[in-house]
């Protein structure tokens, strides 16, 4: 993937989330979506608990997933009935390729739960960066639908568990733009005692 540290460095130092609806086709096949998978899978995982689950959703399911996003909108917001939901549908059908990252902690390990998120939480960053090293954008969304009881359970999100997230991958519609980053300064400092 990278034969030298130059490469290396140029991943890591061009890796930028794209906004999901602007991402357009081509996006990764069922095999490169599974490489960029298994590649993540190599995330730290103290006491090798893989307290993490991914649903993929298939292009075919998209629909589902929208009128199931409705469903649960309107249950979860009286009034909503009837109301403009067509960001719903914009968010189930955006980008050429979503799944959903679930923490499932351990819960009967001596590793506490913390760490485990931490796992779930690396992982998801892990899918970024192999989805930018096969030449793909991600982006890493929350927002109500991760928050959401029964888009949870439609997910078989158990006690204890929580949707860390929908990622998509694609291809930019347009360049992405670069981000301010945090001063380097202002959140790094010498421990002194």
């Amino acid at each position: 993937m990278f034969n030298d540290i130059s490469s290396l460095r140029s991943h890591l130092a061009t890796r930028r989330s794209g906004k999901a609806r602007d991402m357009i086709a081509p996006g990764p096949d069922t095999a490169e979506l599974r490489a960029i998978i298994a590649l993540a899978l190599r995330t730290p995982d103290h006491g090798k608990l893989a307290p993490w689950r991914i649903v993929t959703i298939a292009d075919d399911q998209r629909e589902t997933f929208a009128a199931l996003l409705k469903r649960a909108w309107v249950a979860e917001n009286p009034g909503a009935e009837g109301k403009d939901l067509s960001p719903l549908d914009q968010f189930a059908h955006q980008a050429p390729s979503l799944l959903v990252l679930i923490s499932a902690p351990v819960r009967d390990s001596k590793i506490p739960v913390w760490e485990q998120q931490m796992s779930a939480g690396a992982l998801g960053m892990n899918l970024l960066h192999a989805a930018h090293a096969h030449g793909y954008v991600g982006s890493w969304l929350t927002g109500w639908a991760a928050y959401s009881p029964a888009v949870a359970a439609a997910f078989g999100v158990g006690e204890g568990e929580t949707v860390t997230g929908y990622f998509f991958f694609g291809t930019p519609g347009d360049p992405l733009k670069e981000r301010p980053r945090p001063d380097y300064d202002a959140v790094v400092s010498q421990w002194d005692i």
